[in-house]
């Protein structure tokens, strides 16, 4: 089987709430058929683990998706790098400490890669999605029909960049067609 190359990996709990923003933006990914989406592998689970670091060989760019308490509304987009944290040594993994085990295991450097964390609000068991995460995953949803327009390291790096500056609930975006 041929490896696609770009991943986008959504994680997160989908009985937990907002937790499930990263695996729902995978489902409503999926049921999109384009010509943008051909090169596209999605993959989801609960949380990143180690493993995960195996899904980025022969990988040109990945995107994980998670929800996020901490960033702004309804989401910020940034460029990730190698970095060992805390979270190497726990079950569940930042897309840092990824990138710094890919890098480690195969001394290369990791595909470039990027986090498009999505404003959540409660994480109740057994919850569904906030109105909030809701509105901000359609606006995530809006900004990644930027992105696979024209998915290469530079243009998502000018958005990553331009994300310190612009707020996105500014910015223009397409209108998704199903």
């Amino acid at each position: 089987m041929k490896v696609k190359p770009i991943l986008v990996f959504g994680y997160g709990n989908p009985g937990r709430g907002d937790d499930a923003l990263g695996p729902e933006f995978l489902n409503r990914m999926s049921e999109k058929k384009s010509a943008e989406m051909e090169p596209v592998e999605l993959l989801t689970d609960f949380q990143l683990q180690i493993e995960h670091a195996l899904d980025l060989e022969y990988r040109r760019l990945v995107l994980f998706i998670d929800a996020s308490v901490s960033c702004k509304a309804p989401f910020e987009f940034k460029l990730e790098k190698p970095e060992r944290d805390l979270s190497y040594t726990t079950h569940a993994m930042s897309p840092a400490a990824v990138l710094q085990v890919y890098q480690s295991m195969t001394n290369e450097a990791p595909p470039a890669s990027f986090l498009l964390s999505i404003r959540a609000e409660q994480f109740e068991l057994g919850g569904g999605l906030s109105a909030e995460a809701q509105e901000n995953l359609y606006q995530a949803e809006r900004f990644a029909g930027v992105l696979f327009v024209d998915p290469t390291f530079k243009r998502w790096r000018e958005l990553a960049e331009s994300a310190r500056t612009v707020s996105y609930t500014h910015l223009t975006l397409p209108t998704i067609t199903e």
